[in-house]
């Protein structure tokens, strides 16, 4: 079993893949949050499987019994987001890196323009799971390896994009004041 997975099609919100963030202090890194619609059985089902297979791999991190409350990536955004519309009715997953994802378009080249991937856009996302023990913590956490963007969509996050909120200049008209 493998501890890879490439997603279905997913919304990303708290898109940090341009630079790594710190977050209390710990060590910079790259993260996204995937949301996965809950009808996306094949996605859900492969995660499921990813996680049991990095529970086997790194038995040796989470001890001779795994624990049954072990920490797992997988969450469910009406329980853990309810005032959230946009993890309603899906899970999601918080993956992480402290290598720079590669990001590319639905044509699979590179996208330079950081404007053009952000929180709210759609795609697909290359994973892996892994075991860890830290400080007595153990769990089961989500690696970020690369991005697909496939589509846009409503910027998550209360951010408008510019070509959302003007339209052309037009000298000739305009008296430079807002009505």
């Amino acid at each position: 079993m493998s501890t890879k997975v490439v997603t279905g099609k997913v919304r990303f919100s708290y898109a940090n893949v341009w630079e790594p963030r710190s977050i209390n202090d710990s060590d910079p890194k790259y993260s996204v949050s995937l949301i996965i619609p809950k009808d996306d059985t094949k996605t859900i089902n492969k995660i499921k499987a990813a996680i049991e297979a990095a529970k086997q791999e790194g038995a040796s991190k989470l001890g001779k019994k795994i624990p049954a409350n072990l920490k797992t990536p997988l969450r469910d955004g009406d329980v853990d987001r309810p005032d959230d519309e946009a993890y309603e009715n899906s899970y999601f997953i918080n993956a992480n890196s402290t290598t720079k994802p590669g990001i590319v378009d639905k044509n699979v080249e590179p996208i330079i323009d950081q404007s053009e991937f952000y929180s709210g856009c759609y795609g697909r996302a290359s994973i892996n799971f892994y075991a860890y023990n830290v400080n007595g913590n153990k769990g089961i956490a989500a690696g970020l390896n690369n991005i697909q963007k496939l589509e846009d969509g409503e910027p998550l996050g209360g951010k408008s994009r510019p070509e959302d909120d003007f339209e052309a200049w037009d000298d000739e008209e305009d008296s430079g004041f807002l009505d």
